[in-house]
């Protein structure tokens, strides 16, 4: 049976505000052995990992993070460019959590826009990532290199955060998130009841006025600063060096629309995947088989990485107590 969330938290996990790179991170810790950083996407937080994270860290020190701009972590305004929002800034905030917690090498899971994250962390970073596993994702440049109609109407919401503020955050406020995900679910291919209700509540708790606006300004780095960044890495011939695994769903828009390994493989030399029988939202649609596809392949690459000790508990600008409100 799936863990449940307890009063919004994932159970057995110990809760810490960490200050990184300019921002307060909400970061939820538990296990011990082969540290593994799990990324979270849009609208959500580090609760989606709820069915993941608790059993994941039978064997593993398992770290869940709220991205700067979601869950309860800091949610700074946009810059003019939307820099602070891009995927290398966001990918640094969790380089320097990890360094803060101990962790100078470790295995980095993400789903959608957290996936775009590890995606560059791994790029900026390599020598501290031993795998990236990426869910539901293809490359940001190529999808929108390749957008056309089709995709533009399943994924509307690409084009709509993008526009110039405050008209997106007006709409989407108006709306409202569960209206939102109403609509995304039904052009992702995601099944009914796809968010347990402890979940789901968490979600509409934080997707606030600042959160509306921070993930406006994601998406708005994803268009711009981002694809720069990662022409850049095109343009230099740099493909990534490190297991990846690439996990999709087989009835979401990134199964249907295009062909994940094989745009993978234009950026990464070691990609292996496997499609799962979801939509979008893979992770809690099919936790027990998500969960299983992880494990496999983190068992796989048991031997590139060793446990790191446990952080002292009065390390400088890690706080521990009760969840608060940045």
């Amino acid at each position: 049976m799936t863990p449940s969330l307890r009063a919004g938290r994932l159970p057995g996990f110990e809760y810490r505000r960490v200050r990184c790179n300019g921002v307060t991170l909400n970061v939820a810790l538990a296990g011990d052995g082969p540290p593994v950083l799990l990324l979270h996407g849009w609208p959500q937080s580090h609760v989606m990992w709820h069915g993941i994270a608790p059993p994941l860290a039978r064997h593993h020190a398992v770290v869940c993070a709220d991205l700067r701009g979601y869950g309860d972590s800091s949610k700074p305004r946009g810059l003019p460019d939307h820099s602070n929002y891009s995927k290398r800034v966001m990918a640094l905030d969790m380089v320097e959590l990890m360094g803060r917690l101990g962790h100078e090498r470790f295995h980095l899971v993400g789903h959608d826009r957290g996936a775009r994250v590890a995606h560059r962390l791994a790029r900026d970073h390599g020598e501290r990532v031993a795998s990236l596993t990426v869910i539901d994702i293809a490359p940001t440049l190529a999808m929108y290199e390749r957008t056309d109609m089709a995709f533009a109407r399943a994924y509307y919401h690409w084009f709509l955060f993008i526009q110039p503020p405050p008209l997106p955050e007006r709409m989407i406020e108006a709306v409202g998130l569960v209206g939102m995900l109403g609509r995304l679910a039904a052009t992702t291919g995601a099944a009914g009841g796809v968010f347990t209700r402890e979940a789901l509540r968490e979600y509409v708790r934080c997707y606030d006025r600042r959160t509306i606006h921070a993930s406006c300004e994601d998406y708005r780095a994803a268009a711009g600063i981002d694809l720069e960044h990662d022409r850049a890495d095109v343009e230099a011939g740099r493909l990534l060096d490190l297991p990846l695994h690439v996990i999709w769903g087989s009835r979401g828009v990134v199964g249907r629309m295009f062909d994940p390994l094989a745009e993978w493989r234009k950026v990464a030399r070691r990609v292996s995947g496997a499609a799962l029988p979801a939509g979008h939202f893979v992770p809690e649609e099919r936790p027990r088989e998500t969960l299983a596809e992880i494990r496999r392949f983190l068992a796989a690459q048991a031997a590139s990485i060793a446990p790191a000790a446990k952080p002292a508990p009065t390390r400088r600008r890690v706080h521990s107590g009760p969840l608060q409100r940045p």
